[in-house]
């Protein structure tokens, strides 16, 4: 069993910045991707970005180019730096960990943009 709790949602202006974290408790970090998704009301969840054991990135197209994924393996955190946000980012942020089939979910931070 793994344990996700995420930090740092709140409400930011259209073109401002927030920096999301997970702490996960599990001794095998290394051995999980972890990523994070989000979903907005009325929307199905999607991904948002997910980063390998072996360091590998992926990044849903909506948010390339704003966004960075990062993992740090010896505090067992993950991290997500999200710039130049806009409206459509507004959504419950979620941390997720996957092994095999097998996923994790944290209990999500809503992330509000809005003048």
């Amino acid at each position: 069993q793994v344990q996700l709790v995420e930090s740092g949602g709140g409400l930011v202006q259209p073109g401002g910045s927030l920096r999301l974290s997970c702490a996960a408790s599990t001794s095998f970090f290394r051995s999980y991707t972890m990523g994070w998704y989000r979903q907005a009301p009325g929307n199905q969840r999607e991904l948002v970005a997910d980063v390998r054991d072996g360091g590998t990135i992926n990044y849903g197209d909506p948010v390339k180019g704003r966004f960075t994924i990062s993992r740090d393996n010896a505090k067992k955190m993950v991290y997500l730096q999200m710039n130049s946000l806009k409206p459509e980012d507004t959504a419950v942020y979620y941390c997720n960990a996957r092994i095999a089939s097998t996923n994790y979910w944290g209990q999500g931070t809503q992330v509000t943009v809005s003048s």
